[in-house]
């Protein structure tokens, strides 16, 4: 095992990739190994509040695509010559998704182990991913896919180690999720959430399309919690008349307040466009005893079996989901049944399972 590990990543913000990797940090930070982030500049989110060395490289995130493009391109080669200076001491490389390339060829120019850990699928144009995909064939001598989806659209060949490891939730966060009491409506609402990117291909507009369907149903309630600014938020749903039982929320970092009130929590990446391949907030709300519905692909149709923990359901399906929702709404029973499921299939992704399967993968 390497006396460092380099942790890479492009952007951190408050998602669920970075979540997952200052899991990882957090791990072998407690094992007494030295652990060193690299991520770009301008972000702050759940890794700069857990590693104790944070080495910081030039990117900027710009609404024209092709800056953007320019501006990560510079990135890698900066990144790539930053992590040369490694080249005389025991190290891993550890690149948290498939974007930040430059550490890979670093890795393998100066003769280091390089993890991947991918979470993604929906990279795009294709001409993109299929350069970041060969970056990784060239240089990965391990690679950590986030579920079995994943693991059949993204797997490698040639010699290549590669295995599934699910995401987990943190003891702390499960153990505060023990102790809240699910009820099917609070203070006589029945509160729908979601949490997601401010992403058209995340579902935000069936969101909003959802809500009005049921609009008529008084106690139904609807909280959108976007991962961005109130100055985006508004940009975005500028001149648009939005249904008045909806309640949009900026970015947050902890969500527990809202998943103790929520009844029911949402998923809606259009299973076109973008293929959720794992979804942190499902698990999270399933710890809660919270019933989900979720795409009938990708990583949350292995979380949840249909009719039991909630439903999968494709984002599209706005009618079918809204009369769920009602039902759902009127039948205390079934939302009990759904929820003492979901908490008994949360206790599947306890940290200690993560844990275990980590240290095996890096540290054997």
């Amino acid at each position: 095992m390497a006396n460092k590990i380099i942790f890479i990543h492009l952007l951190d913000d408050l998602s669920g990739s970075p979540k997952v990797l200052s899991q990882v940090v957090g791990l072998v930070q407690k094992r007494g190994k030295e652990a060193i982030l690299y991520t770009g500049s301008g972000s702050v989110g759940f890794l700069s509040r857990v590693v104790k060395k944070r080495c910081i490289y030039f990117y900027n995130y710009f609404d024209n695509r092709f800056l953007t493009l320019i501006s990560f391109i510079i990135s890698q080669l900066i990144l790539f010559l930053k992590l040369l200076k490694y080249r005389n001491e025991d190290v891993m490389i550890y690149v948290n998704t498939m974007l930040p390339f430059g550490a890979g060829l670093a890795g393998k120019f100066m003769g280091k182990p390089v993890c991947y850990h991918i979470h993604e699928i929906s990279i795009t144009p294709a001409i993109f991913k299929r350069f970041l995909r060969y970056i990784v064939q060239k240089t990965a001598s391990n690679v950590i896919f986030v579920s079995k989806a994943v693991e059949k659209s993204e797997s490698f060949k040639g010699g290549v180690s590669q295995q599934v490891i699910y995401n987990a939730l943190p003891d702390s966060f499960m153990d505060v999720a023990a102790q809240s009491t699910y009820k099917h409506l609070r203070d006589k609402k029945f509160n729908v959430l979601m949490v997601c990117s401010l992403k058209t291909y995340k579902g935000v507009d069936e969101f909003v399309t959802i809500a009005s369907l049921c609009q008529h149903v008084v106690n139904i309630n609807f909280t959108l919690i976007l991962n961005a600014e109130q100055q985006e938020i508004d940009g975005y749903f500028y001149k648009r008349k939005l249904p008045e039982n909806l309640i949009l929320v900026s970015r947050q970092e902890d969500l527990m307040p809202f998943y103790k009130h929520a009844s029911l929590v949402l998923n809606l990446s259009r299973v076109d466009q973008w293929v959720e391949t794992f979804g942190l907030t499902i698990i999270e709300a399933m710890a809660f005893g919270i019933p989900v519905i979720v795409p009938p692909v990708g990583g949350p149709a292995e979380i949840i079996y249909d009719g039991e923990q909630g439903y999968l359901l494709s984002s599209y399906e706005t009618d079918i989901i809204s009369k769920r929702i009602i039902d759902l709404c009127g039948n205390e029973k079934k939302c009990m049944t759904l929820s003492r499921a979901a908490r008994q299939r949360a206790e599947d992704f306890r940290e200690v399972f993560f844990e275990q399967s980590i240290i095996e993968a890096i540290y054997d």
